[in-house]
Order: structure tokens, then C-alpha cells, then sequence
């Protein structure tokens, strides 16, 4: 089975699970997520491998994937071991997602391009080596994106508009497996969705990876400004009902995406499970 097939159309992208111990509400949580039909949940601020283990105890066929591992922060043979004791544990459930985070948040960090292809080098020389078809790469410009279909099953993009998605299957090729996190806030009044968009966007407009991507994507340095324009966070957040947000993710797989990692956005935080019940429809 391919990594394509495994974790199907449509996943999540939350923090909330992203721990190494569930509480019993937690563990309800995951596997209600899993009954909903979503095929993986992507674990948000920078998760190890060990943060996987506990979804995947508390749930049977839901792939789990680190999005991301920030590469900065971990050994490649010590991923390679955790990977080894999670694939023996729950054979095929596991994804390990690899990303090079951003200046602003990383003392250390210089040539990012090099020091993914050093840490994948380091990784398929550790003795417990994870496989290719079993890693993807945060990527945003062409040079990660070409990596990630060179020495990974594909590309998991963070923040971005539709129109990425279509360069980004072109630049990959038919083949490799997209998988971009998308923004949703199921919210049908305008102010009240862009308020809470703006909100988590915030942070965002001060990691230059991010609003470079957006100036290559048509987006200018008005746009970024005053917490970001209408037409930037409603290209970066679709909001509306589950009618209209269900149109909008859409969008993402007539681009070529083959999975859509949807984070729910909503004010005031907390496990947000009404919309993903309300979205599993």
C-alpha cells in the first residue's frame, strides 16, 4: 500500500493531540476522529517521533505524522531508532514529516537547503534509516520541493494559497505524494472569520520563509501589513459554512494536492471536534 492510500483524502493538522500522555477526553478525542473518516492527523509545533506514540496506541487505522520534526532540534540516528520502535509497534501508521522551522525561531539556523540534504544523508546512514517512502518535507520554495520528490515520498506545505499548490505539483511531477495543510474556519460572518484568521496568522507574517512565499506568489508588501489584507487571509483561510469551506478545499485537490491537511480555526482555541464533525459530513 502506498503512503497515498494510507492516509487517504483528507486529514487534520492540529496541536491539541500533540503530547506524550492523553488524557482519557483526549484519547476520546482521537478516536472519534478516527470513526469521522479523517485518514491522518498531522501533529503541529514541532513534534518528535514520540509524540506520534500516543494517538497511535489510542486509535487502530489513523496514520499519524509529525508536521513537522524540525530537523534543528534532533539527531538523524536517534529519529531513525524512534521511527524503528514506532514502525514495530504500529507497522505503517507512521509519518515522518521534516522541516528546517525559520530563522526567527532557530539560533543556529543557516543554509537551510543544505542542512536538510545533511540530516536525510545522516538519516538513510543511521543504522534504523527511515525509508523514503516514509518522509515528506515541509516545502515551500522549488529547491525544497524538488528535494522532497528526490529523497521523499512528497511535500507537506505549510501556509499557503491554492496557487501554490498547482506550482508546487508542477515542480514535484505527477508521482510524489502533496500533501498541503489548509486553513479553515467554519464561521459565515466575515468579520468573525477574518478576526480569528488574523489572529493565528499574526505570528506567521514575522517568519520570512512565509511572506517570502507569499510576495512569489503575488501578494505584496501592502498585503502583509495591519495584520494582513482581505485578500491575502482570504486566500490563506476559507471560512464559511461546511458547504462553502468543502468548495474551497476542493479547490486544493483540482491543483493537485492528494491530501488535504485541514487545521480548523476558531477563536478562543480548545479541541475544536463540532467542526470536525460538522466538516466529516
Amino acid at each position: 500500500m502506498t503512503l497515498r492510500d494510507r492516509i487517504g483524502r483528507l486529514g487534520i493538522w492540529g496541536r491539541e493531540l500533540r503530547t506524550t500522555g492523553l488524557t482519557e477526553q483526549q484519547r476520546e478525542e482521537a478516536t472519534e476522529l478516527e470513526s469521522l473518516g479523517y485518514g491522518a492527523l498531522w501533529l503541529g509545533s514541532s513534534p518528535g517521533v514520540e509524540h506520534a506514540v500516543p494517538v497511535l496506541e489510542a486509535t487502530s487505522r489513523m496514520v499519524v505524522a509529525t508536521g513537522i520534526l524540525n530537523i534543528w532540534q534532533h539527531q538523524p540516528s536517534a529519529v531513525g531508532a524512534a521511527y524503528a520502535d514506532v514502525e514495530r509497534d504500529h507497522p505503517g501508521r507512521f509519518v515522518l514529516g521534516l522541516g528546517v522551522s525559520h530563522a526567527q525561531l532557530v539560533s543556529q539556523y543557516h543554509r537551510p537547503y543544505s542542512a536538510m540534504v545533511d540530516f536525510l544523508d545522516l538519516l538513510d546512514l543511521a543504522p534504523d534509516p527511515v525509508p523514503r517512502e516514509r518522509r515528506v518535507l515541509a516545502a515551500l520554495g522549488p529547491r525544497m520541493l524538488h528535494l522532497s520528490a528526490s529523497r521523499a515520498a512528497g511535500a507537506h506545505p505549510y501556509m499557503v494559497p491554492v496557487e501554490h499548490t498547482a506550482a508546487a505539483r508542477a515542480a514535484l511531477g505527477p508521482g510524489p505524494l502533496l500533501a498541503p495543510e489548509v486553513n479553515v474556519v467554519v464561521e459565515t460572518d466575515p468579520s468573525t472569520a477574518r478576526t480569528a484568521a488574523r489572529a493565528h496568522l499574526a505570528p506567521y507574517l514575522a517568519m520570512t520563509n512565509y511572506t517570502a512565499n507569499f510576495l512569489r506568489f503575488g501578494f505584496t508588501d501592502d498585503d502583509l501589513t495591519a495584520g494582513g489584507s482581505d485578500r491575502l487571509v482570504d486566500a490563506l483561510y476559507h471560512w464559511g459554512d461546511p458547504d462553502r469551506v468543502r468548495t474551497r478545499v476542493d479547490e486544493y485537490y483540482a491543483a493537485g494536492a492528494d491530501h488535504v491537511a485541514m487545521q480548523v480555526v476558531r477563536p478562543g482555541g480548545g479541541f475544536p471536534i463540532e467542526q470536525y464533525r460538522l466538516l466529516a459530513r
